[in-house]
């Protein structure tokens, strides 16, 4: 069962290493991010699942110990989820972001597995994922990394789309609500049009959540560099 969740987003300038002198543009996303890990470890959790979206080669489980690094942004930094043997196939870069923000917290509190899902798995799917994690142990806890749109600005990744900020708006307040209903209704093909990466980890969070009543709390929005970021706890 899901007994708490914390949404962060991915971009790997989340870590200074990567960010280098541009750190500091992040540093309340990362102090939000480290509130709602906090939520987590409140939450005394049996087992830990970090969600977020992935290209082809990093879809499906990562086991405990697996790897990744930031070698692709000119940084040579490696992360590993959890505790356990190392593995072959590397993290996706979402999921080492969000292994970097267990490690940043001394996180110890329950073995921790990672799962990366595809930009483009239909809702239905997401759904039917996130209820199969909530059911792999009694106390389950989620920590899903996910972007909204990247089509905020003109300088942004996607270029500017008068869509993209009422799409965000609509997610924040559905994070922020823990409102497993508004998740589950996103809109695949807008995420997809808008590039918004999270729509897919988020949907599996409103599957593993369906029936769980928690209550959900925003802690960060803002759409730095034209990307919608943000931070939730639920529990």
């Amino acid at each position: 069962m899901l007994v708490a969740a914390a949404v962060c987003p991915c971009p790997p300038l989340l870590v200074p290493d990567v960010a280098a002198g541009a750190a500091s543009e992040l540093d309340a996303a990362r102090n939000a991010c480290a509130d709602a890990l906090g939520v987590l470890a409140a939450a005394r959790p049996d087992l830990m699942v970090v969600v977020g979206p992935a290209g082809q080669d990093g879809r499906g489980p990562h086991p405990a110990g697996a790897t990744g690094n930031f070698h692709g942004f000119g940084v040579d930094f490696e992360v590993r989820l959890g505790e356990g043997e190392a593995q072959e196939r590397p993290l996706p870069p979402s999921l080492a972001v969000g292994a970097w923000l267990l490690a940043r917290a001394q996180w110890a509190d329950a073995p921790v597995e990672g799962l990366g899902v595809g930009e483009r798995l239909a809702g239905e799917r997401c759904v039917a994922v996130g209820r199969e994690l909530a059911a792999r142990a009694e106390r389950v806890a989620l920590l899903v990394m996910g972007d909204g749109s990247a089509c905020r600005t003109l300088k942004a990744p996607g270029y500017l789309d008068e869509r993209a900020a009422d799409f965000d708006r609509e997610a924040a307040r559905a994070l922020g609500a823990a409102d497993v209903e508004a998740l589950k209704a996103l809109d695949v093909s807008l995420a997809y049009e808008l590039k918004a990466a999270g729509r897919a980890p988020w949907q599996v969070l409103g599957g593993a959540a369906d029936g769980a009543g928690l209550a959900g709390q925003l802690l960060y929005e803002d759409a730095p560099y034209g990307v919608g970021y943000f931070v939730a706890a639920w529990s």
